[in-house]
């Protein structure tokens, strides 16, 4: 025992060695131009979500024409909150996004109080928010993937099938976010304009059934809308969650060549992109599928393809299964970031801000985000998870509206290379209350009581083991050696105390 632990000594004083002569510039590096930035975000926002959402969606706003004008207006949203980002993200200029916005306009307010919306923020994202969110999104790929070759499996057999194609997915993701920046891009990049094309081809075969002169669905227009305020707030749920991801480039904003021009400029160019091709592709469904029968199929796009494509149908599931598999690749890409930057301030295990010597990668903070998500595969239902993530998500991006304000007063003299007109923040940050309150009103369930106790447990865990230190050293220094050995992976030159 002694002799292995001697062996993993000289091998962490050789990686130390490796740092040292690297010049301390151990860290990060700004490897994503502005195609690759947009590729972010298209890479984050094109998943699972215009796949799955568009029958809730439907279902909650009960007609075609106004599941459209949800559809628009959650890009409009998306649109004006991304904006608003990408002004925090010039002025800030560190990653990690709502984390390192609320550090920033919030932290030096008080002691104790300061900090607290920072760590609530990190711990709820990476410990619930964007596991959960990778989960769901990698499920998808896997139903997708296995669609054309068990149509008849027993749904029993079929849910183990979904959990086995979905880990071992996550582990190749996993091993591409650990190994390198560059390689992610690459296959980022790819996935992209594949993702595009899979669009396209839906859109494509809506517009071929429009000139077929079948628009007998789209013809019902408002018929069955709903007039529920929490009816529709759910729905915007739906719309939105299928747009979330319009902040992914202010999560790596220290990994983005020139942000002061790239983040606002990749923003513009791509959320509005995508909104067009959303609505569009809505479009095509609702002229292809009956309103029952998009609230009953468990795969809209596979429906959608088998009725309208035939023989090349199989280009439905398998676009759809590259847009996931590069979606939870993404995002998974983006918490790591907040995790490192949490855990580089910290607000995390320390061992979590390590990065990779040789790869420059935060190769801890992956492997953690990928133990937490299978977790969440195992267990997650992806309906209720939806709701609940969409609740934390709009829950934070209302508070770094009133961060962006709070730094307009605290910051008037700090240079910003963009800036947003006042009323769009304000705006914004009403549309998050909205969110925030109206679907607890309207369906008040216990999954927003634990999203509550969810807090209250992140407030517990920051006053005992970050305001107070009340910390097992001996378990936790053991515990940082062996992953820094396990992972090649040593403290950033860029460490921020």
């Amino acid at each position: 025992m002694a002799e292995k632990d001697s062996e993993l000594m000289e091998k962490r004083q050789s990686l130390n060695g490796m740092a040292d002569s690297s010049g301390g510039e151990v860290k990060l590096k700004r490897e994503l131009g502005l195609f690759s930035a947009v590729n972010l975000i298209l890479g984050v926002m094109i998943g699972s979500g215009i796949f799955v959402s568009p029958a809730s969606a439907l279902e909650y706003s009960g007609s075609v024409a106004l599941c459209l004008i949800i559809w628009t207006v959650s890009g409009i949203i998306s649109l004006l909150g991304a904006l608003s980002f990408a002004e925090l993200g010039t002025v800030v200029g560190k990653s990690g996004a709502e984390y390192s916005y609320f550090q920033e306009a919030f932290g030096n307010i008080h002691k104790y109080w300061g900090p607290l919306p920072s760590f609530i923020c990190a711990w709820i994202y990476v410990v619930i928010l964007r596991p959960a969110e990778v989960a769901i999104i990698v499920m998808t790929f896997a139903e997708y993937s296995i669609q054309p070759f068990a149509p008849e499996m027993h749904p029993d057999q079929k849910s183990i099938v979904i959990k086995l194609t979905s880990v071992a997915a996550l582990f190749v993701m996993t091993y591409i976010n650990i190994t390198s920046v560059k390689l992610f891009v690459k296959v980022q990049n790819i996935f992209g304009v594949c993702k595009v094309l899979a669009c396209l081809i839906v859109i494509g075969g809506g517009i071929y059934e429009i000139a077929r002169g079948h628009t007998d669905h789209l013809n019902k227009g408002f018929e069955g809308s709903t007039t529920s305020p929490g009816g529709i707030a759910l729905a915007l749920y739906s719309g939105l969650w299928a747009y979330d991801g319009w902040n992914s480039v202010t999560v790596v904003t220290e990994e983005i060549i020139n942000p002061g021009v790239n983040v606002p400029l990749s923003i513009s160019i791509a959320v509005p992109l995508i909104t067009g091709l959303y609505v569009f592709m809505n479009v095509a469904y609702m002229t292809v599928l009956s309103y029952a029968e998009m609230t009953s199929v468990p795969a809209v796009a596979v429906a959608f393809g088998t009725r309208v494509l035939g023989p090349a149908s199989f280009l439905i599931p398998l676009g759809v299964s590259i847009a996931t598999f590069g979606c939870a690749m993404s995002v998974q890409f983006g918490v790591t970031r907040v995790c490192y930057t949490a855990a580089r301030s910290g607000h995390m295990l320390e061992v979590l801000s390590y990065v990779n010597v040789r790869r420059m990668t935060p190769a801890p903070a992956v492997a953690f985000q990928a133990i937490l998500t299978t977790a969440f595969i195992l267990v997650g239902n992806i309906k209720t998870l939806i709701e609940f993530a969409s609740w934390f998500l709009w829950f934070f991006y209302g508070l770094a509206m009133v961060a962006l304000l709070v730094l307009r007063k605290t910051q008037a003299s700090t240079p910003r290379p963009y800036r947003v007109p006042t009323i769009v923040p304000i705006f914004v940050l009403i549309v998050a209350i909205f969110l925030s309150i109206l679907p607890i009103v309207h369906d008040p369930s216990l999954k927003y009581l634990f999203a509550v106790g969810f807090i209250v447990m992140g407030a517990t865990v920051y006053t005992v083991f970050v305001y107070y230190k009340k910390t097992p050293t001996y378990l936790l220094r053991k515990f940082t050696f062996v992953t820094q050995v396990l992972f090649e992976s040593v403290p950033p030159s860029n460490r921020q105390d």
